[in-house]
């Protein structure tokens, strides 16, 4: 059997699924995943490996219509996941009525990309609606194929990944068969402690925040990690400290306990807080951010 290759890109609209697909998918937690929309901001690829495949699935952030110049950046990584795939992953769910982003739409019903259209959270609707969301998404992308899914639940991820290897074309291996993402390891410390910000703080605060692994040293038994956590005013670095300290260190409490997960060894984990004023609408603060 020759080897196949391919990459596999996930769009749809913010907090539809996406990253809790990716996850599943990888059986791994690559991509953050919360109940507020707008978390997942970077292109994360998931290098799947097998003896007779490599599949590279990548997760993006929601298509929305950007308010910040983060937002614009944001759909420039979906720009790109549209035109270079192998294949498309449509995530949509039983609750939306249509996406996010017409725009996008437009240019999937036109693509030559083969495109999976997946109707996540079946698991949270009665089959008369899930029928209504299936022969809606027949009428709106009618040369896509249509699968009812519950990436939460792991239903009906069996038959996708086996229509990927069908569709993904005969090539060699695109990363070596070692490597499990294209981000180094202070990404995912960095992603699962802005995840912990996400669930931890309400309203503007979680997406005014930025964070970056700052130190990163391994020794036998402990991994010392340094961590900054960015946001835009004054009043919001108050917020996350908060009283005597007690909310960040909530944070840190919950971070370590899933890098630790993520590391398999122990780890010491220090957050501090820094002000790095209107960062989100700042070309050149973006860009040393990594967006």
């Amino acid at each position: 059997m020759a080897h196949k290759s391919g990459f596999v890109n996930i769009i749809g609209s913010p907090n539809v699924g996406k990253s809790t697909l990716m996850n599943q998918m990888m059986g791994e937690k690559f991509s953050i995943i919360t109940s507020k929309a707008q978390t997942t901001r970077h292109r994360i690829l998931g290098i799947v490996n097998d003896e007779d495949y490599q599949i590279v699935f990548s997760d993006t952030p929601g298509v929305l219509d950007p308010h910040y110049k983060l937002h614009e950046n944001m759909m420039g990584f979906v720009n790109t996941a549209l035109k270079d795939g192998d294949v498309i992953l449509l995530v949509t769910d039983i609750y939306e009525t249509g996406m996010a982003h017409a725009e996008t739409l437009e240019r999937l019903k036109k693509t030559s990309i083969p495109v999976l259209v997946l109707i996540n959270k079946i698991d949270q609707g009665t089959q008369e609606v899930i029928e209504q969301k299936v022969e809606f998404w027949h009428k709106e992308m009618p040369n896509a194929e249509i699968l009812p899914i519950s990436a939460l639940e792991g239903f009906n991820l069996e038959p996708i990944r086996k229509r990927i290897l069908e569709l993904i074309p005969e090539s060699p291996p695109y990363y070596d068969k070692e490597e499990l993402s294209d981000r180094p390891m202070r990404f995912f410390i960095s992603e699962m402690i802005r995840e912990k910000i996400f669930m931890h703080y309400k309203k503007e605060v979680p997406y005014a925040t930025q964070v970056e692994v700052e130190e990163y040293l391994e020794d036998e038994t402990i991994i010392r990690i340094r961590a900054i956590i960015y946001v835009e005013r004054k009043t919001q670095k108050g917020i996350i400290i908060g009283h005597q300290g007690q909310k960040i260190k909530r944070v840190g409490i919950d971070a370590r306990k899933d890098i630790q997960k993520f590391v398999d060894k122990k780890v010491h984990l220090e957050l501090y807080v820094k002000v790095d004023k209107d960062w989100r609408g700042d070309d050149r603060k973006l860009e040393r951010h990594g967006y």
